[in-house]
């Protein structure tokens, strides 16, 4: 068969059969299809980031990265809360873990980062979440108040208790007078 005879078998065959005609139909079905390929690798994109560090990187990277994967993980198990039937409640619960994720990463930025910008940045971020998370907790009726220091403050030195001895009593008003 010559071509000439094959173009001629070709062009009489596709004028027997109904072949869709390019419309606005086979525009959504087209990018229906783009859609269900794209879709998937940004929606999962948060999970691709390495499991180890690359061996490339220094201590001191490699401590930030592995602290901020700590911080990852714990505030995406933290998030998956079980629903209570009380929209607000869940949101709460939802978005709470999703905050103080927000706060470990800004505390990672402050004991690695040297840029003092993302520095003062991360500092803001530490104190707005820790308001945001306040705010939620009295919205649904709950206590905001928070005995523990702020991530970047040095715990509070131990009250002394039961250490009283009768008779060794201090007077340092003689001292404080001028």
């Amino acid at each position: 068969m010559s071509p000439s005879q094959f173009r001629r078998a070709v062009a009489a065959l596709a004028g027997r059969c109904r072949w869709p005609r390019p419309g606005l139909g086979t525009a959504f079905l087209a990018a229906r299809i783009l859609v269900a390929f794209a879709v998937p690798p940004l929606a999962f994109a948060h999970e691709s980031h390495p499991a180890a560090p690359p061996a490339a990187v220094s201590a001191e990277e490699r401590a930030f990265l592995e602290e901020n994967e700590v911080a990852m993980t714990r505030m995406m198990n933290d998030m998956a809360a079980k629903p209570t039937g009380d929209v607000d409640r869940d949101f709460v619960a939802m978005m709470t873990p999703h905050h103080q994720g927000a706060i470990e990463m800004a505390v990672t930025e402050l004991r690695y980062g040297k840029n003092e910008q993302l520095r003062r940045i991360a500092q803001e971020i530490i104190v707005d979440q820790m308001q945001e998370i306040a705010a939620m907790k009295l919205a649904i009726g709950e206590p905001a108040t928070d005995t523990t220091p702020a991530p970047t403050q040095s715990p509070p030195a131990p009250v002394a208790t039961g250490h009283h001895h009768p008779g060794m009593q201090m007077d340092m008003s003689n001292g404080m007078k001028k």
